[in-house]
């Protein structure tokens, strides 16, 4: 028969469960060391406030005397007050070309500061425009406008920029303020070194480059300046027919005989240079960004070398190549010489 066995747990008196609380060499240790840093300690010099009393009361009159500061981030003015709402410069273009915002931003530098700019193009070509931190600046500061035309308004082609600008519901809805409309295209450009500021030209009704040197009408649209109320009075009774002339031709013509209307004529009275050349121009129009240029103004190097130190910033408009990329026997004419 199995027998259980049982042992007491209680510790006997020399050994067994050891107390937490029981007095080691490692625990005095620990004290002795305490003791020993709050002493140290006791020693030092201890923190003293820098200022004392008859300081303080001296700075507390002094901060009395500094007058009060009322920050107020509400603006009063809008930012179009600075500008003359009759005044409009005018880039209408679809395609999104790597120049556009070079070129934007030249023009607002070179144009009076009172003019406003509206850029007009496809979506692609205002998100291209859009992206640079300098023209998000001139739309903050109310000088730029970016704007894609709603449907069924149509830039897409040369045809559906002609059908735009001649119909006079285009001036109602997007341009109502405007009287003056500088018209430039992405291959035309001012020159900073003209002696004449563009609103010199104000009192013309339309004013541009001439075809020829005795053109009865210098009004080559590129690079134009136009009254918005003498458009008006040519749209209010005559509509231009589909797929016929530019629009600048077509106003041309009637604008050129509209009673009390002041025109540009020939050279003498050119606002720019397209296919006649003379000196001093506010600006040119190169066709095509050079494919369509005449040789009349281009051929002659030295002409083209003077016209190069006159308005160097045709660079940013113009296919260009250096000097000595040129081909062998190249004659600088737009040939080459066999040989």
């Amino acid at each position: 028969m199995a027998v259980l066995s049982t042992r007491s747990s209680s510790p006997s008196p020399g050994g067994g469960i050891t107390s937490a609380f029981a007095i080691t060499k490692a625990k005095i240790f620990l004290v002795v060391s305490l003791i020993i840093t709050w002493w140290f300690a006791s020693l030092l010099p201890h923190y003293k406030p820098a200022i004392k009393a008859h300081f303080s009361a001296q700075l507390n009159s002094a901060i009395q005397k500094i007058p009060s500061i009322k920050v107020d981030w509400e603006v009063d003015t809008d930012p179009l007050d600075m500008y003359n709402i009759s005044k409009v410069a005018l880039l209408i273009e679809p395609r999104p070309l790597p120049h556009l915002v070079p070129h934007i931003l030249y023009m607002i530098g070179v144009v009076p500061p009172d003019w406003r700019f509206l850029f007009i193009g496809s979506e692609k070509s205002v998100a291209g425009v859009a992206e640079a931190a300098a023209i998000r600046h001139q739309q903050v500061a109310g000088k730029l406008d970016l704007m894609v035309l709603p449907e069924p308004w149509d830039i897409g082609t040369k045809e559906g920029v002609y059908r735009t600008l001649t119909d006079i519901r285009f001036y109602d809805e997007f341009m109502p303020t405007a009287e003056w409309i500088l018209k430039y295209e992405a291959d035309s450009i001012l020159c900073a070194n003209s002696e004449m500021s563009v609103d010199e030209w104000l009192h013309w009704d339309f004013v541009g480059a001439p075809r020829r040197a005795d053109d009865h009408f210098a009004g080559n649209g590129g690079l134009s300046l136009r009254r918005a109320s003498a458009i008006r009075r040519v749209l209010s009774f005559q509509n231009r027919l589909n797929d016929t002339e530019p629009e600048d031709e077509w106003f041309g013509k009637r604008v050129y005989v509209l009673p009390g209307a002041k025109t540009a004529k020939g050279v003498e009275e050119a606002f720019t240079v397209e296919d006649v050349y003379f000196e001093n121009s506010m600006g040119f129009h190169i066709r095509d960004g050079g494919n369509g240029i005449n040789a009349a103004v281009w051929e002659d190097p030295d002409q083209r070398k003077k016209i190069f130190n006159y308005c160097p910033e045709i660079s940013l408009i113009m296919d260009m190549k250096l000097e000595r990329e040129r081909c062998k026997g190249d004659n600088k004419k737009g040939s080459i010489i066999a040989g």
